[in-house]
């Protein structure tokens, strides 16, 4: 039997994801396949109960940094000098939050908080992502497409699937977002009371977005629960936005907006606008999102909010241990599950490359930068020749993580790209788990655990170190949960 199943079936499995709209928008009228795998990812059930249960606590945790403006200022105020897009974020909370006056918004956090199963140590904390937290219904389409292929080539998905008894796991991503997102709008029309048909909701995105359908995706299902949905960059938003009764956010055309979701502003590039400003970073830009926050508005995320999943809040978190966690207000077993899943990491300095050297060399660890999406890490011997050409007023925007080592599934699986599929070997899966919270409270969604909206799964193959789905090559993926005794 052919390591490849035949392309008819590859064709109908390629089909069958672009009506499950697994596309990216590949310029005017044009459409390009997101790759995916074709079986899921086998997972213990004990390393995705742990998962499980420290996602919502990481969410909560991301609150209470949040609400914490003199630790944010204290973390981030080193990396002034050496991050030029920090600056800005840090220059906007010290205007929002140390000002004539405190923002009115109401904090909503979707937060995606990311984990690598290490064959060694476990399921280990890589990043909590606070704003642009995307690919929620990708996550649950992706899933709904390995539930087709298995119930219309059985034969071929067991070829290149697990042999261990268990089941696929659910992904209600999209009903569960949408729910937290009109809970949240619920709370503040209520407060405001403008008497208008349906709450509003507003996403802002980048310029020439690509990633629309996931999003859109999200939007029809605001829409079948009676939200009316806007679309705007920031750069539209300039001269849109204004002040109603009761403090409320007033968009041109369209009336009260009750929550703003931001799908940009996690980059330097979302703020550069030169013909509304001729900074590097655009003042104008800057003071649209400012405004926003000065309105009685439910807003995913707050400029709080994302410095408090920075990398270096998560340096902080791993350097301040159980007693940080505990003056957060955090019990003795919530402490232990959260530390249990952080990786060790280590702050840069001018010794940091001699360091390394006299361990053995740099092989066990990665450098990052603040950086949010692909092409922020460096491995291997890129790590010392970064090191080495750092200035001193960059070491705070840079630090070390120990590098995980994830044993990757142990059957081959095909995974398929523009249409055509390759066979891959020890495919490595990042599990993302999306949590909602509205202040420091769970928000219902439907069924599961309170503040539970879904996941989302990245794979990619385990020599490369760029697994992002934009960059080519990851490929979505979703779960199945193994019965049996697995590693944890």
């Amino acid at each position: 039997m052919p390591d490849i199943v035949s392309n008819p079936i590859i064709d109908d499995v390629a089909a069958e994801a672009m009506q499950l709209n697994l596309c990216f928008l590949d310029g005017p009228g044009r459409a390009r396949q997101v790759p995916f795998t074709f079986s899921p990812a086998p997972i213990s059930a004990h390393t995705l109960g742990r998962m499980e249960t420290v996602a919502p606590l990481l969410g909560r945790l991301t609150q209470t940094l949040a609400a914490r403006p003199e630790l944010i200022r204290a973390v981030h105020a080193p990396l002034v000098a050496g991050d030029a897009f920090f600056a800005e974020m840090f220059a906007m909370h010290e205007q929002l939050h140390f000002g004539t006056s405190d923002p009115v918004r109401v904090p909503l956090l979707l937060q995606r908080s990311d984990f690598l199963p290490d064959q060694h140590k476990g399921a280990r904390l890589v990043e909590c992502n606070s704003i642009a937290a995307g690919m929620a219904p990708f996550g649950e389409q992706a899933h709904q497409l390995h539930r087709y292929i298995r119930h219309r080539w059985p034969e071929e998905f067991a070829r290149y699937h697990t042999v261990s008894p268990g089941t696929l796991l659910p992904n209600p991503a999209t009903a569960g977002m949408a729910t937290a997102i009109t809970a949240a709008a619920g709370q503040i029309d209520r407060e405001l009371a403008v008497g208008e048909a349906g709450p509003g909701f507003l996403m802002v995105v980048q310029e020439n977005e690509d990633n629309i359908f996931d999003q859109r995706l999200l939007e029809r299902q605001l829409q079948a629960q009676g939200l009316r949905t806007y679309r705007r960059t920031f750069r539209q938003l300039h001269q849109q936005l204004s002040s109603g009764p009761n403090q409320s956010l007033q968009l041109a055309g369209c009336g009260t907006i009750h929550v703003v979701y931001l799908r940009a502003g996690y980059q330097y590039r979302d703020y550069i606008a030169t013909d509304l400003d001729t900074r590097q970073c655009c003042d104008a830009i800057c003071a649209t999102r400012m405004f926003i926050e000065r309105h009685r508005v439910a807003v995913n995320a707050t400029v709080a909010q994302q410095l408090a999943t920075s990398k270096r809040m998560q340096l902080h978190l791993a350097d301040g241990g159980d007693l940080l966690l505990a003056e957060l207000g955090f019990a003795e077993g919530e402490r232990e599950l959260m530390l249990g899943t952080f990786a060790a990491m280590r702050p840069v300095d001018g010794n940091s490359a001699e360091r390394l050297l006299a361990e053995g060399g740099c092989a066990e660890w990665v450098l990052k930068n603040q950086g949010e999406g692909g092409g922020h890490c460096l491995f291997d011997r890129d790590v010392l020749e970064r090191l080495k050409s750092l200035h001193p007023d960059e070491y705070p925007a840079w630090l070390l993580m120990r590098r995980l080592r994830p044993a990757g599934r142990d059957e081959p699986t095909l995974v398929i790209r523009a249409g055509r599929a390759q066979r891959a070997e020890r495919l490595v899966s990042e599990v993302g788990l999306f949590t909602a919270h509205l202040g420091t409270a769970a928000l219902p969604a439907g069924e599961g655990a309170a503040g539970h909206i879904g996941y989302l799964v990245r794979s990619k193959p385990p020599d490369v170190t760029e697994g992002g789905v934009h960059s080519g090559f990851g490929a979505l993926d979703s779960l199945f949960v193994e019965t049996a005794p697995g590693i944890s």
